[in-house]
């Protein structure tokens, strides 16, 4: 079976994208190939995880300048031509489009060329490529049941996470009370500004706290000095190898609501407390946190709402209540799914007639 995975840009489009792949080749011998932009992370990410890219040159449409959408607008009709001259060459029985900036362009020129086409949407609001296509897709797999409704046919599988973050087990009490904080690989510099202007109330209201503190580049040498300061207990890093390592010491997580965040944090069955990107596309990451919370899973704060008191409030509150956090850690877990690799990439090849 020959596959297409289009998209990507940030890792929350190209892990999950690897994910399956791999699926694709372990279960279905599969032959994949990627196509993306120069632009992207999977420039770096695909090819050395052993897979092949064709690059075409497309831009973002949403939430960029007038002469930035002018120029994608001009550039759209070269990038699905583009697309289809690599179809044409490759001869796919499948294209899965993970979002992003090449997924719109290719997995057009896939339906217009009768590839039967996947749609992989893990936020609870479909992308705008997503969206626009919704109406062409042969299927969608699916994080959350409410994004079925953009979709004729549907399946929450979930998002692929690395197995580690699965084989987390629950943390139980634990001396001294921990709190992660993390903003993805390059930091939230809200969160962080907030932790450390709240940081000496934070110790006072919970003497006992230890906290992991992972804080990007450009924030590493504030925060280092903030924490060395202070006193008390605490880790602080640029950026964290081994994540799940972190995930399984913490007993109340505090970060982003991306898509492949919020899928580590329900596959790992910890209680958060997220903190959404304001300026994501759609307000995506706000939906996410927003459904975790009404399922109990998590509790949101609003950027423009991080205060120290609130923030203060809120970890304190969380961390004195393990019987609120052991409810919100099974309430998580309701989200996760361990074989979501494996199951989307069934989907594929179900469409591509070989299983």
């Amino acid at each position: 079976m020959r596959a297409i995975l289009a998209g990507g840009g940030t890792g929350g489009h190209v892990i999950p994208a690897l994910a399956i792949a791999q699926g694709l080749v372990e279960s279905f011998a599969g032959e994949v190939l990627f196509i993306g932009t120069g632009r992207g992370i999977e420039k770096r990410l695909v090819p050395s995880a052993g897979f092949r890219l064709r690059l075409v040159r497309v831009g973002a449409l949403k939430n960029v300048t007038l002469a930035t959408r002018l120029k994608t607008a001009v550039e759209l009709p070269f990038a699905v031509w583009e697309s289809w001259q690599i179809i044409s060459e490759y001869r796919p029985h499948v294209m899965i489009g993970v979002g992003g900036y090449a997924s719109g362009p290719a997995m057009l020129a896939a339906s217009l060329s009768g590839v039967p086409t996947l749609a992989f949407e893990p936020n609870i609001i479909p992308g705008f490529a997503n969206r626009v296509l919704a109406p062409t897709v042969a299927a969608a797999a699916v994080h959350f049941e409410e994004t079925g409704r953009y979709f004729r046919r549907f399946r929450v599988t979930g998002v692929p996470v690395r197995k580690a973050f699965c084989e987390i087990g629950p943390r139980g009490v634990s001396f001294p009370p921990t709190l992660l904080v993390f903003g993805g690989s390059q930091g939230a510099h809200a969160i962080n500004q907030a932790v450390l202007s709240g940081l000496a109330a934070l110790q006072a209201k919970i003497p006992a706290i230890h906290i992991i503190h992972q804080t990007g580049e450009s924030d590493y040498n504030e925060a280092q000095a903030a924490y060395l300061e202070a006193g008390g207990s605490a880790e602080v890093y640029s950026f964290i190898e081994d994540m799940p390592a972190a995930f399984a010491r913490a007993d109340l997580l505090l970060c982003r609501s991306g898509a492949s965040t919020v899928a580590e944090v329900m596959a790992a069955g910890k209680p958060a407390i997220f903190v959404p990107f304001p300026r994501a596309a759609d307000d995506h990451q706000k939906r996410n946190a927003e459904a975790l919370e009404r399922a109990g899973a998590a509790v949101m704060i609003e950027e423009e709402q991080l205060r120290d008191q609130v923030l203060v409030a809120t970890v304190k509150m969380l961390l004195d209540d393990p019987l609120r956090r052991g409810r919100m850690a099974q309430a998580a877990q309701r989200f996760a799914h361990p074989r979501a690799a494996n199951e989307i990439a069934k989907m594929a090849a179900t469409l591509a007639g070989v299983a």
